[in-house]
């Protein structure tokens, strides 16, 4: 058998771009009716917007794109999206677009920052079975990537496949020594066809960021580079078949956690060929309880193991929901292992943090966690207004038992807070959020009354090894104390450099307030105000005083230095109650 393996189609490594979109008359003039018609109902969003990602051809012709574009125009105006769409309305335009905007509804179904949460409930739903492909699509598709002809290599393959979905499908098949595996080949052309879709998304996003400006609900930017990045490795099916060889070495001492075994011969670009596993869907409690299996045990073994895939190996299922896992001879068994996630040691650490913080309603640790994991700078991040936030949430959901507690509720609210507050999360993060909210509703009916935050902390203790806490804790006081020395230090130069210049008259202070941008100038124009103020006063009662004195002459039955007097506060008065309005005005 040949470990040569030919790319069915296109570039074998990939690494391509997606080309600008060319202009076309009518869509500039499809968005000329945008800008003068687009209304927007308040329980609605709009879905164009975006920025750029990078670009190059990939097989993709201006007339292709522009009969496509036809296409998606159409369903688009089938749907009104100029008026908006509704949580429903845009899970059936997705659909109706095809796979690559399915893959997009997906995405978004676990951005809970970029949509509001009720979209992507229902965005959960998307459909991903498709259209299966014929059974001489699926052996001409093998034949293309191996240089042994396939009756070499397989005895025989199922004609009715397993599973049909946007990128794959798979079939049942016998290796001709006999094992019994499951053969997962990728669709010809799908990623010409991805390329053309996300061409056509980039352009229609910068057009409509040019037409609607500001007043955009949705910015698909991330969206769209979050897209191609994981369409691509969706579609590089040798990382899947990494994936599940390095998943089964992370579990290898685990005896109730399991993942069909690859078989890294027979794995291309284009197929993956995996253990043909067949047990009991993990949502079908009552045939579980019917085979002798504890729920409650199924659920605890499971949160636990998927801790230690997030906190210890750094590598966790990204999509567990029921339709992946099965339980087969006492193991839970992981399927699909396409959509992964990874957590770096500082990661896991941060995560470790903030767990504990959790459970222990520190607000300050949490604040630290999340700084920790920040991929953007937060040195102009507002603390006080940062903790207000977080004891706030903590406040919200700390008043429940931690069995009560809404895992997917508080980590939406915590990813909103963050994001109000300047903390730009990776993707991961969010990935991994709304990982373990699909989680908690795959054990809820497992664990009634038991909370997945006391089972994550209960194993963050259990496996926190004595030797490496105090090693860590050494390692963290010796860089704290050397960090401190510097700064003493630093400081004791800092003073010997100010006392020398306040002895020779050099020294200047600098006065900053929180809000303020010009805190001497603005205590300035106080001061003239008061003294205007005073200034007006004195105007008043003087006036006031030669009125009783009957001066004169006089003009309107007022002496007439007293009309002056009066006259001048008037419109010094006025005066100064136009700049104070035009001040806050300007500070608005």
């Amino acid at each position: 058998m040949a470990e040569d393996k030919r790319p069915a189609q296109g570039n074998p490594s990939g690494d391509f771009d997606i080309s600008e979109l060319d202009d076309v008359e009518y869509l500039g003039k499809w968005y000329e009716s945008v800008s003068k018609t687009n209304t927007r109902d308040a329980g609605t969003i709009g879905i164009l917007g975006g920025r750029s990602v990078d670009a190059g051809p990939y097989r993709i012709t201006r007339a292709k794109k522009a009969a496509r574009l036809r296409e998606i125009l159409k369903i688009a105006s089938h749907y009104d999206v100029l008026h908006g769409l509704t949580p429903v309305t845009l899970r059936k335009l997705l659909e109706e677009l095809g796979p690559t905007f399915v893959k997009t509804g997906q995405i978004l179904s676990m951005r809970s920052e970029i949509l509001p949460q009720s979209f992507c409930d229902e965005l959960t739903k998307l459909r991903t079975d498709v259209e299966p492909m014929d059974r001489e699509e699926v052996l001409s598709t093998l034949r293309a990537e191996y240089d042994t002809p396939i009756e070499e290599l397989f005895d025989a393959i199922d004609d009715v496949p397993l599973g049909s979905a946007s990128v794959a499908q798979v079939h049942k098949a016998r290796l001709v020594t006999g094992e019994t595996v499951a053969v997962k080949v990728q669709r010809p052309h799908v990623k010409e066809i991805m390329a053309q879709d996300i061409s056509i998304m980039r352009s229609l996003a910068k057009r409509s960021a040019i037409v609607m400006g500001d007043e955009q609900v949705l910015d698909l930017q991330s969206v769209v580079d979050e897209l191609w990045q994981s369409f691509r490795e969706e579609t590089d099916f040798l990382v899947e078949a990494r994936s599940l060889e390095e998943f089964r070495r992370n579990n290898a001492e685990c005896k109730f956690i399991d993942c069909p075994k690859p078989y890294p011969r027979l794995c291309t670009e284009h197929v993956v060929v995996m253990d043909y596993v067949e047990g009991i869907p993990i949502d079908r409690t009552e045939r579980l309880k019917a085979e002798g299996y504890d729920l409650s045990e199924i659920g605890a073994k499971l949160v636990d193991n998927y801790t230690s895939q997030m906190l210890d190996d750094g590598f966790f299922h990204a999509d567990p929901h029921p339709g992946n896992l099965v339980v087969k001879d006492g193991k839970i068994i992981y399927l699909d292992l396409g959509i992964m996630g990874r957590l770096s040691a500082h990661d896991r650490a941060a995560m470790t943090d903030m767990v504990n913080a959790v459970a222990l309603r520190d607000s300050v640790g949490l604040k630290n966690g999340l700084l920790r994991f920040s991929v953007s700078d937060t040195s102009d991040v507002d603390h006080p207004g940062l903790l207000a936030d977080l004891d706030s949430i903590l406040d919200n959901y700390g008043e429940a038992d931690l069995s009560d507690l809404d895992i997917g509720a508080f980590l939406n609210s915590l990813i909103s807070m963050a994001r109000k507050n300047g903390i730009e999360l990776p993707g991961t993060v969010t990935m991994l959020a709304r990982s373990l909210v699909t989680l908690e509703g795959v054990v809820d009916e497992f664990l009634p009354g038991t909370s997945m935050i006391d089972i994550v902390r209960a194993h963050v203790k259990a496996h926190a090894d004595p030797v490496d806490v105090s090693k860590r804790e050494f390692k963290r006081l010796a860089r704290e104390s050397i960090a401190a020395t510097h700064g003493l230090l630093g400081a004791a130069s800092q003073v010997s450099t100010a006392m020398n210049m306040l002895t020779r008259g050099q020294l200047r202070v600098n006065l900053g307030l929180d809000g303020y941008q010009d805190p001497i100038g603005d205590m300035a124009r106080a001061a003239d105000r008061l003294t205007l103020g005073i200034i007006i006063a004195g105007l008043f009662i003087g006036s006031s005083v030669v009125y009783y004195a009957r001066i004169k002459p006089v003009v309107f039955g007022i002496p007439v230095i007293g009309f002056f007097g009066y006259v001048l506060a008037l419109v010094l008065g006025l005066w100064i109650v136009r700049q104070v309005v035009k001040e806050n005005r300007r500070r608005r």
